[in-house]
């Protein structure tokens, strides 16, 4: 490496990055399927975070991180500690919900995008089925107006 000031050349030691091989199990839809992965030993994995599963036998896959297994679960550890990744697939995700019409409640369920955002007096039309969303449950933590598919548990709507 040549100093920009004085033109001197110093020699420089790179420290390689150690990666580790990951077992990640995604659940979609219900059905889990395992991957491996390689991550940088070092790198911090924590419950909540988004990790892009690209195991070169199978397809890439965004996820979000469920649960992390090291000699027991924990909230977040360093990839090497790690044994075990539990993980949700969230670029195409079940969008369940609930249409209230004549005096009884319809199950339908839909495949959407994990990004695609759902709100509260929007109106949808699912399986010929026209209704507007009345309320939004979140994934273990309330309700919203407004949600990404990828964090909601269920959509409440009322048939028009």
């Amino acid at each position: 490496m040549r100093c920009v000031e004085c033109q001197t050349v110093h020699s420089v030691q790179v420290e390689r990055e150690r990666l580790v091989n990951l077992k990640v199990i995604v659940n979609r839809d219900e059905q889990s399927e395992p991957y491996i992965i390689k991550i940088p030993a070092k790198e911090v994995l924590h419950i909540g975070d988004e990790l892009l599963v690209d195991d070169p036998s199978k397809d890439v896959v965004m996820t979000k991180i469920a649960s992390l297994e090291t000699d027991r679960r924990v909230e977040a550890a360093p990839a090497e500690t790690v044994k075990t990744v539990w993980a949700r697939a969230t670029d195409e995700v079940p969008l369940k919900i609930s249409v209230y019409r004549s005096g009884k409640s319809h199950a339908l369920k839909v495949t959407v995008s994990g990004d695609e955002e759902v709100a509260v007096g929007e109106v949808r039309k699912v399986e010929g089925c026209k209704f507007a969303v009345v309320k939004i449950k979140l994934r273990g933590e309330g309700f919203a107006d407004v949600a990404q598919a990828k964090d909601i548990q269920r959509v409440w709507g009322r048939e028009l």
